[in-house]
């Protein structure tokens, strides 16, 4: 089958995954003690409103039936009303999701941009000066949260020496009258590279970390085989044997770790909004526990599971961009 036919059966077979991640977390949230409504209308609500307000979120109903009922609503495009905001929960998505699309977007540019070069280089100075050090901050990159990396960069770059913000992000589409000493659109664009700069470091950190170690690994392993050592036999430029040779042939496990990545760096996007005080899609899913927003909570897990989803189909494709021999021409 093409890939254009090979893309649309594995969002097929998405179909379970998600309907699973569905089930179990309906099923959770479910099983939380409290009431949202009472969490909603506070302590001192009467019986009457609480009860009405009950029967006009639907929650009066058995568990098994507003369960269908959702799924229904899921399959036609509706996520619900989030009881917290008093909005539709797609509604609230769109709101949040461009933040942490920028946030995600620029951690693993920085991530990439770094860890590529960087395990390229310690892979050509094996055992050097340069490799011992990528090999350490590696280590240290994967064993430090990244909630505390960006406690000590507010400490350091926000509060001592005073040269970053440290709270909020700045969107490139804000208007200039709402972002603080701003007299014009470029003035906007440095606020948000400005308010980038620490929250991209604490959540690409992770994963230049770990693509870095993977980069490493697969170009040893490349350079170590037999058509390198002919190549540099017939006296090729090391450099060209890199560029030409080597690089695109090791980037299979690095596309793999990329794409596994997403996961994490979307479980950490909760805690670095939380750290920056980001309002994007993890500071509403802290918000929608916190206030036992089901609906909420239900479209946030899906969307999730939806980038996971999306993250590892771009994955399998692009094993056949980079690598000829990859072929799905033969799946059935």
């Amino acid at each position: 089958m093409s890939n254009l036919q090979y893309a649309l059966k594995r969002l097929l077979q998405a179909v379970p995954v998600l309907l699973g991640v569905t089930s179990i977390t309906f099923l959770l949230i479910n099983a939380m003690p409290g009431d949202p409504v009472e969490v909603l209308l506070g302590p001192t609500a009467s019986e009457e409103l609480i009860a009405a307000a009950t029967v006009k979120y639907g929650l009066d109903q058995p568990i098994h039936v507003r369960y269908v009922k959702y799924l229904i609503a899921v399959a036609q495009g509706d996520l619900g009303q989030s009881i917290h905001y008093g909005v539709p929960v797609t509604e609230k998505l769109m709101e949040r999701l461009p933040v942490t699309l920028l946030l995600l977007a620029s951690s693993f540019t920085f991530a990439v941009c770094v860890a590529i070069p960087l395990g390229i280089v310690s892979a050509k100075r094996r055992n050097r000066a340069t490799d011992q050090f990528s090999r350490v901050f590696s280590l240290i990159g994967v064993s430090t949260p990244n909630f505390w990396i960006g406690l000590v960069l507010i400490i350091v770059f926000g509060y001592h020496l005073d040269v970053l913000p440290s709270n909020g992000l700045v969107m490139p589409t804000d208007p200039v009258g709402d972002v603080a000493g701003a007299d014009s659109r470029l003035d906007v664009l440095v606020a948000t590279a400005q308010s980038l700069v620490m929250p991209t470091i604490a959540l690409g950190t992770l994963q230049m970390a770990a693509i870095t170690r993977i980069e490493r690994s697969s170009m040893l392993e490349v350079l170590g085989r037999d058509y390198i050592t002919l190549a540099r036999a017939f006296g090729f430029k090391e450099t060209t044997i890199l560029r030409r040779h080597a690089f695109r042939n090791a980037q299979l496990p690095v596309i793999t770790i990329i794409g596994l990545q997403l996961t994490s760096a979307l479980g950490g996007a909760v805690l670095t909004e939380t750290v920056f005080n980001i309002n994007g899609m993890g500071r509403l899913v802290i918000q929608a526990i916190r206030t036992q927003d089901y609906a909420l909570i239900m479209g946030t897990t899906l969307f999730f599971g939806f980038m996971f989803v999306i993250g590892t189909l771009v994955v399998d494709l692009l094993y056949a961009v980079l690598d000829p021999r990859v072929s799905y021409e033969g799946d059935v």
